[in-house]
């Protein structure tokens, strides 16, 4: 009878520990008890969430163009690219306000559980209305920053001035993309990518199982392993980014509330499955009174640019700058910011 008994003990304790392997922890939530101090400005949302945000350049109310920048996979408000290589002459002959912010779940954001492509453009725009930006403002996202900028040209489109989007991140299971060549871009990842993505789009609910795990490789993004970066990303990384100690304070800052609201979710919701498809999409200027713009490097080993050309192929009314010999981190090479920001304002190269 004791066996009996223990059988269905056992199997209840080794689900229960299964079941505990698989559920993150609860975030750490800015200003909360054991949690991060809140050291940013902030603005409240119609929910109730904050949302935690950085100014750079001149002052909004002289400047003759207002940019929200949204940040990368693991960045946050610290990491305005377009902003932190601008020069201040520069700044001032171009009248250039940036305001980055850390997306739900980064840095000192509340988290949002319920967080989609939509509410990120909502929560972009309503960052605009009240830092007091205007009917219409300029946006530009980096990596996965680029798929916020999908969902702005999406749902708040009226509100754009211009739209750019640097080395955005494609989502393989968007439904226009020819199925061979989408196969082969894809294949090209590493293989623990590939079950990373897949993970992500098809069983959501075991993410943070899978990239916490020790069992099989996870994202090679997350683990910043150098094979999966061009010989330029290599370099940029060697020359700035990992000698720049507040560079490595950034990324920790990124997720101190918690890999999963932030790195995690974000992997669900830029590789799940989303409400509309991006070449779907119609031309938000028709009438020419702005431009969307897309920079992509043709070496680019974490966004294939086969894909992108046939984003853009797709939509003929993107700005299409494909650079030469670039990777992923081109917009952090020498005076790449500076040129960007001239082409996307003023059209010259």
């Amino acid at each position: 009878m004791l066996k009996r008994i223990n059988v269905p003990v056992l199997s209840i304790g080794s689900l229960s520990r299964a079941y505990s392997g698989i559920r993150p922890p609860p975030p750490k939530i800015c200003g909360s008890p054991g949690g991060p101090p809140v050291t940013a400005p902030r603005i409240r949302l119609r929910d109730g969430r904050h949302l935690a945000y950085k100014e750079y350049g001149m002052p909004k109310e002289d400047a003759k163009h207002r940019i929200i920048f949204v940040h990368g996979f693991t960045s946050s408000r610290h990491d305005a690219v377009v902003a932190t290589t601008l020069s201040p002459e520069f700044i001032q002959d171009l009248g250039v306000y940036v305001v980055g912010f850390d997306k739900p779940g980064y840095g000192e954001s509340d988290p949002h559980p319920n967080r989609t492509i939509k509410s990120l453009a909502l929560d972009i725009e309503e960052l605009g209305d009240q830092l007091g930006l205007g009917s219409k403002f300029y946006v530009i996202g980096n990596s996965m920053g680029g798929q916020a900028i999908w969902g702005c040209l999406k749902y708040i489109p009226t509100r754009l001035a211009r739209a750019g989007l640097m080395a955005p991140v494609i989502n393989y299971w968007w439904p226009s993309f020819p199925a061979n060549m989408c196969r082969e871009a894809y294949n090209q990842q590493p293989l623990g990518d590939q079950w990373a993505l897949r993970v992500a789009h098809y069983a959501p609910w075991l993410t943070y199982w899978w990239n916490t795990q020790k069992l099989f490789p996870a994202s090679s993004v997350i683990a910043r392993n150098p094979d999966i970066f061009s010989a330029q990303d290599l370099e940029i990384v060697k020359t700035k980014l990992s000698i720049d100690p507040e560079k490595q304070r950034n990324k920790h800052y990124a997720t101190q509330q918690g890999e999963f609201e932030s790195l995690h979710r974000s992997m669900m919701i830029g590789f799940g499955h989303w409400e509309f498809d991006p070449m779907d999409l119609k031309n938000p200027f028709p009438n020419n009174e702005g431009s969307v713009h897309l920079w992509q490097g043709d070496e680019d080993r974490l966004v294939p640019v086969t894909l992108q050309r046939y984003i853009v192929n797709k939509l003929p009314w993107i700005h299409y700058h494909e650079l030469a010999g670039a990777g992923h981190f081109f917009p952090h090479a020498e005076g790449m910011g500076e040129a960007i920001i001239k082409q996307f304002l003023t059209g010259e190269k």
